[in-house]
């Protein structure tokens, strides 16, 4: 008697909300997607977390904004974005144009009330599944400091828009911090449902020719296959020590990449610079992933998050 295959199962679930698969592209590395879909059909994905979003439209940083390094590279493009009434009434259709799954929205903010404005806005759109609050964002009333780095401000921020927003809320944590599982208790305690780690290292590089920083901003967010193993670190850290789903992020560009990330504790994995080297990043994830698992004896993707 011939035996049938299994086919394995993909699909992931983050506070109520159930992927086709783990693979997310991050935010700032894929757009809002439509861009992308004219290379291939981006449906394939199990979300889109979309470029980073703030009240008022921002240009960015100046120029230049990138500088490679040799297993990564580090941006400083400063958030640019239309704007959180744009990103609704244009980016939004035209994402649901090519895009039918659910929806991550990233959202920055530089105050409280920003982060609460953008957050309550974003939260009455139907495709909008999951809201990312990005707490890498300087506090301008808190002397320019991250929201992030402080256990306190990541408590104020996530409890203020946890008042006015109905969707899950996940935090994304920096991983420029000492005691990154204490950063991650907080935003738990202040009512996050779950968090998303890392964000990019804070790195820099120098022209030695003219002497000067390769950045114009001087220093930018470093990442990469280089980040990797911190990034594995760290989700594994606070996956077993928070209580929350975990979207883990930091230099992932193959199918193990996203297999040994969720062995450390993520339930869903996000792809980021390697989009910027590999267009196709994604998809080559999203069609890896089941021949990994079959070579690993692995059935459901669901059974190995945390088994380490």
């Amino acid at each position: 008697m011939e035996m049938r295959k299994t086919t394995p199962d993909l699909s992931v679930t983050l506070s109520g909300v159930t992927l086709r698969n783990p693979v997310v592209p991050a935010s700032g590395c894929f757009g809002f997607g439509y861009g992308m879909s004219e290379f291939y059909d981006i449906d394939i994905l199990g979300s889109i977390s979309f470029k980073g979003t703030t009240r008022d439209p921002r240009f960015g940083n100046p120029l230049p904004r990138v500088a490679e390094c040799s297993a990564g590279l580090i941006n400083s493009v400063g958030l640019q974005n239309p704007g959180i009434d744009a990103v609704i009434a244009e980016e939004l259709p035209r994402m649901r144009e090519v895009f039918h799954q659910p929806i991550i929205a990233n959202i920055s903010g530089f105050s409280i009330d920003e982060y609460v404005e953008c957050c309550e806005k974003i939260n009455g759109e139907e495709q909008v599944a999951i809201i990312e609050l990005n707490v890498s964002c300087p506090n301008v009333h808190g002397g320019g400091m991250s929201f992030g780095t402080c256990c306190d401000s990541v408590a104020d921020v996530v409890r203020e828009v946890k008042k006015v927003v109905t969707k899950p809320l996940y935090v994304k944590l920096t991983p420029n911090v000492t005691d990154i599982v204490a950063i991650g208790r907080s935003a738990v305690e202040a009512g996050a449902d779950g968090l998303c780690l890392i964000n990019t290292l804070l790195g820099m590089r120098i022209d030695i020719k003219t002497r000067r920083p390769v950045i114009a901003n001087r220093m930018g967010g470093f990442s990469g296959p280089a980040v990797f193993p911190v990034a594995v670190r760290m989700v594994n850290q606070v996956a077993h020590s928070c209580g929350v789903p975990v979207i883990g992020c930091g230099g992932v560009s193959t199918a193990s990449d996203v297999i040994e990330m969720m062995m450390a504790g993520a339930t869903a994995v996000e792809v980021g610079a390697a989009n910027l080297v590999n267009p196709f990043a994604c998809k080559e994830i999203v069609e890896n992933l089941p021949l990994e698992m079959e070579r690993l004896g692995i059935t459901s993707l669901s059974e190995i998050i945390g088994i380490v």
